[in-house]
């Protein structure tokens, strides 16, 4: 529910509304903004009449707000939502890249990626130290020597890091070792992790489930948001539909869709939603053109022999070439890279 204030408002019966907002239960975001006041009541307003604030003078107009998802709506924050990351902004005008290999293999491996991908101006190095894979047969990461060795990287070239994390048990160390903590398509609602997440303030990457809705996505947000932490990033990484031909179907819809009903940024996995090297490119190319705050493209020097995912990684001249092309289209499109 939005309670839509008046130019001329008094500040004591606003204080007299926000407090009653309190008293019912229900928590109060207020949008101060050059052309509007706005009081957001965050929480299921189902059962509150809304005749009980359109009696108090300040209150132009009530709105019921039909999207289950509150924080994360646009209609509760107008402006888009912009995260810091130590120089970098993710949200802004400016367009992110993160890239590094599907998992962490080796010292060598790591070590080479990282610096390849910097020198190419990647923001950000990815790279999985715990792998949540189909099969229990398949590599499952190197685990925290793998977090070892990412922060060694970082140590090398200053990149921030972003790796994936599978439990709540290791929070404490993500938090303190990882620069953007990512939840997996497979974790996106797994509750529980979500809302430990939440009393956190390190920035997490959310990525859409293999068959979610663009509104269970939100409304996983919501969890992190809810919990405190404003810091989310969504992913849309593709979702599973009748075509087989690539691993996933990438949903570009989905961008300016979740622009539309949301403040959080959006970026786009290329490699994960086709499975295939060579469509990376141009699906990179096009979801900068649809609108994404940002990408995250796997990279790895030696594909051929990777132990996760190298059919779906381009190699450093690959990532190079495309990098400028990147550039070409955001001018296109008023942004920058």
């Amino acid at each position: 529910m939005l309670l839509v204030l008046n130019k001329n408002a008094d500040e004591n019966e606003i204080n007299t509304i926000k407090g009653k907002i309190n008293k019912l239960g229900f928590e109060v975001n207020e949008i101060n903004e050059l052309n509007y006041h706005i009081l957001g009541i965050i929480g299921d307003t189902t059962n509150i009449d809304p005749g009980i604030f359109e009696a108090y003078k300040a209150v132009d107009k009530v709105m019921t707000v039909q999207e289950p998802y509150k924080k994360a709506n646009r209609l509760f924050h107008p402006g888009n939502t912009e995260i810091k990351i130590n120089n970098e902004i993710i949200g802004g005008n400016k367009i992110n890249v993160i890239a590094g290999p599907c998992s962490v293999e080796s010292r060598e491996q790591i070590l080479t990626v990282s610096r390849e991908v910097k020198k190419s101006g990647a923001k950000f190095l990815r790279g999985g130290a715990f792998k949540p894979r189909t099969s229990p047969y398949s590599f499952q990461g190197l685990k925290m020597e793998g977090l070892e060795l990412l922060l060694q990287a970082k140590k090398q070239d200053g990149l921030p890091i972003v790796t994936e994390i599978i439990s709540a048990d290791y929070i404490d160390s993500y938090v303190e070792n990882v620069d953007i903590i990512q939840v997996g398509a497979r974790n996106m609602q797994n509750y529980e992790l979500l809302k430990e997440l939440g009393k956190t303030h390190k920035p997490i990457l959310l990525k859409r489930g293999l068959s979610s809705t663009i509104e269970e996505l939100l409304m996983s947000a919501e969890y992190i948001l809810l919990g405190g932490n404003e810091n989310v990033i969504l992913c849309e990484r593709g979702i599973r539909t009748f075509e087989n031909y690539t691993r996933n179907t990438l949903d570009l819809s989905a961008i300016p869709a979740i622009k539309k009903l949301s403040h959080l940024p959006v970026i786009v996995d290329p490699s994960h939603a086709t499975g295939r090297w060579w469509m990376v490119e141009p699906l990179a190319l096009a979801a900068v053109a649809a609108g994404a705050d940002g990408l995250i493209i796997e990279v790895h020097n030696d594909p051929e022999n990777a132990l996760c995912d190298g059919n779906q990684s381009i190699k450093p001249e690959k990532f190079h070439q495309l990098m400028n092309k990147l550039k070409l289209v955001a001018q296109a499109v008023g942004r920058e890279m």
